[in-house]
């Protein structure tokens, strides 16, 4: 994984870019469809060249693939790939937002994570990597972002891990 990305930002710096697209294929990665909306909110909501998304869950197709509480420091794996998986939710509402063509997005601005922890769990920041480190796969440098990661008792549906973001558009 090191060095596909190492591979991806030296292309990116000498010029020789691939569209996100293609860099989703090199990476595997197929967004999904995204769920209705369990209330009065939109997956994403857009103002001039930014766009806030709602938070999205570790779930596919509207099952919880992760849930459950972590709780000791061998859960921070599957807490990870819970965190990664939202990451690939998000993309889904980001692509939405940019009417398929996610080469119009300039880079992600902030990211706010949320894992559903026992009270002795310590490792949540380790565990909002998996989306942080998404978005760097994906975006090179313009994937870098601030940051809040909080563990919490409760998220809809019992699920491990809720990550929200907000990115801009190229203009």
């Amino acid at each position: 994984m090191a060095g596909r990305m190492a591979a991806y930002i030296l292309g990116y710096l000498s010029g020789e870019t691939m569209s996100i697209t293609e860099r989703l294929r090199e990476l595997s990665i197929e967004l999904p469809g995204l769920p209705k909306p369990g209330g009065s909110y939109v997956p994403f909501r857009r103002h001039g060249d930014l766009v806030y998304l709602a938070g999205q869950t570790s779930s596919r197709d509207g099952k919880a693939v992760y849930s459950g509480p972590l709780q000791e420091p061998e859960d921070v794996e599957q807490g990870y790939a819970a965190a990664r998986l939202c990451g690939v939710n998000l993309l889904a509402a980001l692509a939405q937002a940019c009417d398929g063509d996610l080469d119009r997005v300039g880079g992600c601005l902030k990211v706010n994570g949320f894992v559903l922890a026992g009270p002795a769990f310590e490792s949540v920041p380790a565990v909002v990597n998996g989306a942080s480190d998404l978005f760097v796969e994906v975006f090179g440098e313009a994937g870098r972002h601030a940051r809040s990661a909080v563990g919490v008792a409760v998220l809809p549906r019992n699920a491990s891990v809720e990550v929200e973001a907000i990115f801009f558009l190229k203009s």
